[in-house]
């Protein structure tokens, strides 16, 4: 089912890059050709949501998005990695305080 859905979707972007009207017919046509199984109401829905939105801004976006993603990645990289080595430093440092705590219990036990 879900991939269904995806197919009424890559008909759309495929018509919107031949440079193709994305409307009912057309779409049918595509889907007709993929041979997946049309269903009206879905093409009608998926057509009028097209309509509402400026698809070339919306693709522009979605390219744009994981190219400034790639390009803050390495800059939080270094920062993450601190962060990271801080932490496993106060780990280590709360395990040692803790060796001493049992180590002065037991010299009380002992007589140490």
């Amino acid at each position: 089912m879900a991939q269904e859905g995806k197919a009424y979707i890559h008909a759309a972007l495929a018509l919107y890059y031949a440079g193709q009207e994305v409307n009912e017919d057309n779409l049918k046509k595509v889907l007709d050709a993929l041979g997946v199984q049309v269903d009206d109401a879905k093409v009608k829905m998926l057509v009028a949501s097209l309509s509402e939105i400026n698809l070339e801004e919306v693709l522009k976006q979605a390219v744009a998005a994981p190219v400034a993603a790639a390009a803050a990645a390495p800059a939080a990289a270094p920062a993450a990695e601190e962060a990271k080595a801080e932490e496993e430093k106060k780990e280590e440092e709360e395990e040692e305080e803790k060796e001493v705590d049992i180590g002065e219990g037991l010299g009380g036990l002992f007589g140490f």
